[in-house]
């Protein structure tokens, strides 16, 4: 679909929104046609998310089915499922036909079994409909899941001449033509073709004889975050898929490894803040409140367990009072500390740059720690010492503990993440509540173990 804006800066106000409703309430077609053709099909989207299902549902209506199509796949997921349930399965299928087979799967795939049979079965150009039931076989987690049909092939038996032909039809059906791929009879893949190559080779030359036979691809059962890191790697506008017999499938395009780039991040951003499933802001409060209370557990057993500690240690506080001031630095200065080694671990981890072994690399952490360490502790010795008039040996013991505490917690940001990842546990689950957790028991603990040894009690 081409880009119906030129030069329009969009920004989505209050104004807008209030102006779509007027014409909306006032049946103004002609005007309100007028106004969204100004606006490419993301930011109608983003105007239909603002208004309610009644005003989005006439916008929909009023729409040409090309325009509508893409609105569709802009939409908010929750806004989506309510549209497409006041669409009738024969009004879908006309939208998901001006569709890429990749964004009409995904489209067919949320509604029920029952209305995906009714939807492709309104599909009226055959092709479309069998490519469609074919990539909704496909797990949704895998590159089969992702890829597209549309893509421009050519036989390495052709001549450069029936080539060109064969392009100009099988480019009509394909949005962007990033690559020509290369097959033999069997259609397995064998290469790919350079544009240039073929605008200067001579019309008789067999394609067999210009094509490049290094190419990158993905099988069609691979995780979409692998496709992701080969395409960042390779800087790859778009992949090819294969089966375990090399046969082309289809082909995956920059656009769909953004998407799985964005709902990764997110997992991962929610994760680390401790919430277990995808939820949004606008879910019910039983949705939010499951997501969250897990974790939210967790770290009330952690404060337990950090209270049980403490207690155990009452004697010595009432002995050396100064020890309890410093239990919410020690707390803090650990969490912290565990979550940026955490948090390097878990990049490193997502763009493959983790190398060497374990060994070495808490080795190098727990240096990082100690530079760190002294650093803090240096100026703990000296606040402690004159703003809070503790001794010279209660200084001593805070400023060593803390040390001490913070190359644990160093330690622990870096082996927790590396050892989950090591057994399939996505790896950003460390960099929240878990690592923070644990370091506020083994900190508190470290912490007073260390002043008993110094000061004796």
């Amino acid at each position: 679909m081409q880009d119906k804006r030129e030069n329009i800066q969009f920004e989505l106000t209050d104004e807008l929104i209030e102006q779509v409703q007027h014409l909306i309430s006032a049946k103004n077609d002609k005007e309100l046609n007028r106004l969204l053709n100004e606006f490419h099909y993301a930011d109608i989207a983003e105007i239909l998310d603002e208004v309610n299902l009644e005003e989005a549902m006439y916008v929909i209506k009023l729409l040409d089915s090309e325009t509508t199509s893409e609105v569709l796949m802009e939409l908010d997921e929750d806004n989506r499922q309510k549209v497409l349930q006041n669409l009738s399965s024969k009004e879908i299928a006309d939208e998901v036909e001006e569709l890429d087979t990749d964004d009409a799967a995904d489209i067919i795939a949320e509604l029920s079994i029952e209305r995906q049979r009714e939807v492709i079965h309104h599909i009226e150009d055959k092709g479309h409909r069998a490519e469609i039931t074919e990539l909704l076989a496909y797990d949704e987690d895998t590159a089969g899941g992702l890829m597209a049909k549309e893509l421009v092939k050519v036989y390495e038996t052709w001549t450069v001449a029936g080539c060109l032909r064969r392009i100009r039809g099988q480019a009509k059906d394909v949005t962007r033509v990033h690559s020509i791929y290369v097959v033999n009879k069997q259609n397995k893949l064998i290469g790919r073709l350079s544009l240039k190559d073929l605008i200067v080779a001579k019309s008789e030359e067999k394609i067999a004889d210009i094509y490049i036979k290094n190419v990158d691809y993905v099988k069609v059962d691979e995780d979409p975050e692998e496709v992701a890191k080969i395409m960042a790697k390779y800087d790859l506008e778009a992949i090819p898929v294969v089966d375990d017999d090399m046969v082309l499938l289809g082909r995956i395009t920059i656009d769909d490894i953004v998407d799985v780039l964005i709902e990764e991040a997110d997992k991962d951003y929610q994760l680390a803040a401790g919430i277990t499933t995808d939820v949004e802001a606008d879910d019910s409060i039983w949705q939010l409140t499951v997501a969250r209370l897990p974790w939210l557990f967790i770290g009330m057993f952690g404060g337990i367990g950090a209270a049980s500690i403490i207690n155990g240690f009452s004697d010595a506080m009432l002995q050396f009072p100064a020890l309890l001031l410093f239990i919410p630095l020690v707390q803090a200065t650990a969490g912290n500390v565990g979550v940026q080694s955490s948090a390097i671990v878990v990049k490193g981890l997502a763009n493959n740059t983790i190398d060497g072994n374990i060994v070495g690399r808490l080795f190098k952490e727990m240096l990082l720690g100690l530079v760190n360490g002294l650093a803090i502790a240096f100026v703990v010795l000296i606040i402690s010492h004159f703003g809070f008039n503790t001794t010279y040996m209660e200084s001593l013991t805070i400023c060593v503990a803390l040390v001490t505490v913070i190359i644990m917690a160093a330690l622990i940001g870096t082996f927790i993440p590396i050892f989950l990842d090591r057994r399939g546990i996505d790896a950003a689950v460390a960099t929240g509540p878990f690592i923070t957790t644990s370091n506020d028991i083994f900190g508190i603990l470290t912490y007073f173990i260390v002043a008993k040894l110094i000061l004796g009690f």
